[in-house]
């Protein structure tokens, strides 16, 4: 099952700071047929207008991951981290029993960003923040884990829960394939930029393709293209 989500069928509201756009029922935006898809609660794309962003609040038992696509974001936290993480990379923020933070861009144009949450395995436990660079030639033709609940992973941003989320980066013509533990798992996969085939199914930059009862995917890109896929119970 492939299922296309084409970027301008989302949720979306423009606060004009803030341009979201959502992949799953979020804030004012619900649809029964789009919750969630496996452990996948949330994908927001998000444009953060210069000088502006997320004032301190609160979050729980949740895994926040957030890809930078273009500009930065400086996160602060209630732990005492401090980090500006940068187009290309990932932050990745374990909520644990509670933790308060805020997200500004503080730079002198806009921000866009992919930010995801995974339902945790188990609630509570001590809440955790990092980040970190990952070149985008490292992942050239290959999915490069970039946040993991796996052992194997051991290079990704550690998360609490049987999940990975991976990053490619692939020209046009060229194939990657990606083979699930099992056909059982949600894949949910965006072309942050470019357009790509999945098997026979187009997709362009921001649209969302849904996957399960799969034991491999193929994907193609018809331009250069960046993915970012997310791979859950």
């Amino acid at each position: 099952m492939i299922e296309l989500r084409p970027f301008d069928t989302l949720g979306a509201a423009n606060h004009g700071w803030l341009d979201a756009h959502h992949h799953f029922s979020f804030a004012g935006y619900h649809d029964p047929e789009r919750v969630n898809w496996g452990r996948l609660r949330v994908w927001n794309d998000d444009t953060i207008a210069a000088g502006t962003g997320f004032p301190p609040h609160p979050h729980s038992d949740m895994e926040i991951i957030t890809y930078v696509r273009k500009g930065a974001i400086t996160h602060r936290d209630s732990m005492g981290n401090e980090g500006r993480t940068e187009a290309g990379d990932v932050q990745v923020m374990s909520a644990g029993d509670g933790v308060t933070h805020s997200e500004y861009n503080l730079e002198d144009g806009e921000t866009q960003i992919f930010q995801l949450w995974i339902v945790p395995e188990e609630r509570g436990g001590k809440p955790h923040w990092g980040a970190r660079a990952f070149p985008r030639g490292e992942r050239a033709g290959a999915f490069v884990p970039l946040a993991s609940g796996a052992s194997k992973d051991g290079d990704a941003l550690p998360i609490r829960t049987d999940a990975r989320v991976l990053g490619a980066t692939i020209r046009a013509g060229q194939s990657v394939t990606y083979r699930p533990a099992s056909a059982e798992r949600h894949l949910y996969l965006v072309p942050a930029t470019g357009r790509i085939r999945v098997e026979d199914v187009e997709a362009k930059a921001r649209d969302g393709v849904a996957i399960t009862q799969r034991d491999s995917i193929t994907i193609t890109a018809i331009e250069d293209s960046e993915v970012v896929l997310v791979d859950a119970i």
